[in-house]
């Protein structure tokens, strides 16, 4: 659990893995405001390329698809730890897709408004 050191208006100004002279209260790691204070810490540019992962990450699969459908490149040609996180993926992107009751391919799932 991390130590924190606060301000005279009870702001966190500094986190230390063990309790020092300043840092003597401690806080859980998931605290909001301990968040906060690290996500100030971190450089601008660095949560943007952060935000961008995750689109580029499907980027990456989709390029992946794209390459074994026109025989370019075989899933097995894949180093293993590779292959079994894009099976992970599609497993989960396969769970994710909503379930069609009402209708065959050539028919959208109907929208469900609350």
């Amino acid at each position: 659990m991390p130590f924190v050191a606060r301000d005279a208006s009870g702001q966190i100004v500094a986190v230390a893995a063990a309790a020092t002279g300043d840092a003597t209260e401690s806080v859980d790691a998931a605290a909001p405001e301990l968040q906060a204070f690290l996500a100030r810490l971190a450089p601008e540019t660095s949560s943007d390329l952060a935000r961008t992962d995750l689109g580029l990450i499907r980027v990456v699969e989709d390029l992946i698809d794209t390459l074994m459908d026109k025989n370019i490149l075989r899933f097995t040609d894949l180093p293993e730890a590779a292959q079994q996180k894009l099976m992970e993926r599609r497993s989960l992107r396969k769970s994710m897709q909503p379930l069609s009751l009402l209708g065959g391919a050539d028919r959208p799932p109907p929208v469900i408004k609350l």
